[in-house]
């Protein structure tokens, strides 16, 4: 941006940075109540909070980040109504007086979140923002079914989808500068295909349903694994490199989930659900958020994040933590694993919070004017995609 835009700039984001902080709070809250779901003797607020680990984790933290990254890219004040609706929820959630405020915020945010997609398609008519705009509508499709009542274990597939749809039109987009094929193309439409399928498919024919979700997420990550740029940035230094070894990392555990819904087809709440849970909503979107941080946190907050080797240390806990969780979850004679495993996911996420609000604090002092860069094609194209949009709006 040029040096006369950056006042404003700071000021837009000290507006962002209180939701955000509710993004990061509903993150924590989210892992505390898992921790005591997986076995942990953790005092809870009052005995109902468990039902809202799931919600406050996919929509209070991801749903918050994504709308307000939405938001940033349209540039324009009303779209900030979506992440603080979604942000207001999750803090209703938080108290048991106005949990009951929560669903409705939350699904009135993901509906706003579809209408800023719609403006976006307008802009870029493209393959990568109708998957994206899928995802919004797949998340709101969720939300009204957890006001009507469903049981969050029958809608959260539309959740999953959300998230996941949401992070390959995110790689589809970035991949522009390999300049896909038609059948490369075709591929990933076929991919995300049958996940909107199976999610669908589920409400009527649970079984069958995941089971065709679980094709749908296997080939997405074959396609992921074969035709992303990371395939190339991988060979470089530095953050570019610590991004495409997290991405990759995250598209091993997409795999994982992907067999196992393929395999077992499971609907119903136990220890196998939750490794095909874990495995996508841990070991894959969180890789993405990790992945992703150094470029989307100094552009989303306008503040810089000075990149080190120690980013490496939260993704390693994640990826180990989720090993111990998941192998436990799949072998009953090492059920112990999964409560030690559960344990270390929360400090992986607890470790990744410090790395980089320590990273930007570092930044700052250094230097309280300058961005810092992000030093790869990729961080560069994220970063002109957030702040291009705002500024030309």
């Amino acid at each position: 941006m040029a040096n006369a835009s950056r006042p404003e700039t700071g000021r837009l984001a000290l507006r962002r940075m209180p939701l955000m902080a509710i993004g990061l709070l509903s993150m924590a809250c989210g892992a505390w109540l898992g921790l005591v779901r997986v076995g942990w003797n953790l005092p809870l607020p009052w005995p109902e909070a468990l039902i809202a680990h799931g919600p406050l984790m996919v929509c209070g933290f991801l749903g918050t980040l994504i709308s307000l990254e939405r938001a940033v890219a349209l540039g324009a004040p009303w779209g900030y109504t979506a992440p603080a609706l979604v942000a207001a929820g999750a803090l209703a959630l938080d108290l048991p007086f106005m949990a009951h405020f929560g669903p409705p915020l939350i699904a009135a945010g993901s509906i706003i979140l579809i209408a800023i997609f719609a403006v976006l398609w307008r802009r870029q008519a493209t393959l990568y923002m109708a998957t994206m705009g899928l995802g919004a509508v797949a998340w709101t499709i969720g939300n009204l079914l957890w006001l009507d009542g469903f049981a969050i274990f029958r809608l959260v597939g539309w959740w999953l989808a959300f998230l996941v749809l949401t992070i390959a039109g995110e790689r589809l987009e970035l991949n522009r500068v390999l300049r896909p094929t038609p059948v490369v193309r075709a591929i990933f439409v076929c991919a995300t295909v049958l996940v909107g399928a199976g999610v669908a498919a589920s409400l009527r024919w649970p079984e069958a349903g995941v089971r065709v979700l679980g094709a749908g997420l296997l080939l997405l990550a074959a396609w992921l694994f074969r035709y992303d740029v990371v395939r190339r940035t991988v060979r470089q230094r530095g953050v570019t490199q610590y991004m495409a070894i997290t991405l990759l990392g995250g598209y091993g555990w997409l795999a994982i989930g992907a067999v196992v819904a393929l395999a077992t087809g499971v609907t119903a709440p136990g220890v196998v659900y939750d490794a095909m849970l874990h495995a996508v909503f841990l070991g894959f979107v969180m890789s993405m958020v990790f992945a992703h941080a150094p470029v989307i946190f100094p552009a989303v907050l306008g503040r810089p994040l000075l990149y080190g080797p120690r980013f490496y240390l939260h993704v390693a806990v994640l990826h180990a933590s989720l090993v111990l969780r998941i192998v436990g979850d799949l072998d009953a004679d090492l059920g112990r694993w999964r409560v030690w495993g559960g344990l270390w996911n929360a400090l992986a996420l607890a470790m990744f919070v410090i790395n980089v609000g320590a990273s930007i604090a570092i930044a700052y002092r250094a230097d309280p004017v300058r961005r810092a860069p992000t030093g790869d094609r990729e961080g560069r194209s994220v970063r002109r995609r957030i702040e291009g949009r705002e500024t030309s709006a």
